[in-house]
């Protein structure tokens, strides 16, 4: 059978099977069409966070401080303050499982992460197993942060405003989780900003009380040097010890103890002022929700498209495979030979050996 016979008896089998063909098309595309209206809307949620200590706002008070205490020289060690990634706050796993731990009144005081294994289990798949509930905390802390992160995002605009988005299947699951989210990463940036102010205030204590005891040391050595006094050998001349040095070394000490006076101020006042992430712009409130839900008539048209090509693929695939026999026997043995039988005929008989 050479390929342009296949491709006619194809179009044969086609236009005999035509209906069933159709029939099958018609059926996928419901069986699609009736999934795609049974698959829940995906809700989500925009919050906008914003910072209410910038890196402005403590340039200019560092800067005041320096310039009131007469240190506007001195080395700004603390006004270059490390930063911290707030994004990578917002999504690391401390938080979400701290956050999957918390308990919501208006859900019968249930913690987040139940309430998302319920919420799975109502909306999984047909073939999704189901999620059980871990009794101990550490593991259920551990889910309820997976689920978490499998429906949550965070990214800082160009302007330094905070966009956390959450979704959810369940639309009245985001707004509770989404303030719980905002209020945990607060609670979170501002004990670090804490954190920090206190150890440089420390930090610049211990360094001062440093510089103060080696200023008492260059002190006592000037008194001693002072109370010194010797003579040239063979006469009555008399000199004191050069005190250069030790001079030059204790105005450098103070200069030194100054400038860590001016950090310890500001150190003092950014750890009064660390209150970040307080003002949310952007409220996770309904109806501000955005519902995504794929469209079934798309998957109707899918599901014709993909029966009616099943369906083709199904009627063909006999003549296809005898085909693709013979093309291979072919391959191997030859073309078949003629034979001329008794009765003066020729017969063309194909090959009878077997493939081994």
């Amino acid at each position: 059978m050479t390929s342009k016979e296949l491709i006619q008896k194809i179009y044969l089998r086609v236009g005999k099977f035509k209906w069933l063909i159709l029939c099958t098309g018609v059926i996928l595309a419901a069986i699609l069409f009736l999934y795609a209206r049974h698959i829940p809307p995906v809700y989500t949620a925009r919050a906008s966070v914003f910072p209410l200590t910038t890196s402005n706002e403590s340039s200019a008070a560092s800067s005041a401080i320096n310039t009131f205490l007469g240190g506007s020289d001195a080395p700004k060690s603390f006004s270059q303050e490390a930063s911290i990634n707030i994004v990578e706050l917002a999504t690391s796993r401390n938080t979400r499982e701290a956050v999957a731990l918390l308990r919501l009144p208006g859900f019968n005081n249930k913690r987040v992460a139940e309430l998302l294994i319920d919420n799975y289990n109502a909306n999984k798949k047909f073939y999704s197993p189901l999620l059980k509930t871990p009794k101990d905390e550490p593991t259920l802390a551990a889910v309820g942060g997976g689920l978490i992160n499998d429906n949550f995002t965070a990214k800082t605009a160009k302007s330094g405003i905070l966009e956390l988005h959450f979704s959810s299947t369940n639309p009245a699951l985001i707004s509770p989780i989404s303030y719980a989210l905002i209020d945990k990463i607060s609670q979170f940036y501002i004990d670090l900003k804490i954190k920090k102010a206190k150890r440089d205030y420390d930090f610049t204590l211990i360094k001062i009380d440093s510089l103060q005891q080696i200023l008492n040391t260059y002190d006592r050595r000037a008194v001693v040097m002072a109370n010194t006094t010797l003579f040239v050998p063979n006469s009555k001349i008399e000199y004191s010890i050069p005190k250069e040095n030790l001079i030059n070394d204790k105005e450098r000490g103070i200069r030194q103890r100054d400038a860590l006076s001016n950090n310890r101020e500001e150190a003092l006042w950014r750890l009064q002022k660390a209150t970040p992430i307080i003002a949310t712009l952007d409220k996770p409130d309904p109806p501000s929700f955005t519902m995504v839900k794929p469209s079934s008539t798309l998957y109707g048209m899918l599901g014709f498209f993909l029966g009616c090509l099943l369906a083709v693929v199904l009627l063909t695939a006999p003549l296809i495979s005898r085909y693709v026999e013979t093309e291979t026997n072919k391959a191997i043995f030859g073309e078949p030979q003629p034979v001329i039988k008794p009765d003066g005929y020729v017969y063309v008989e194909e090959n009878k050996k077997e493939i081994i």
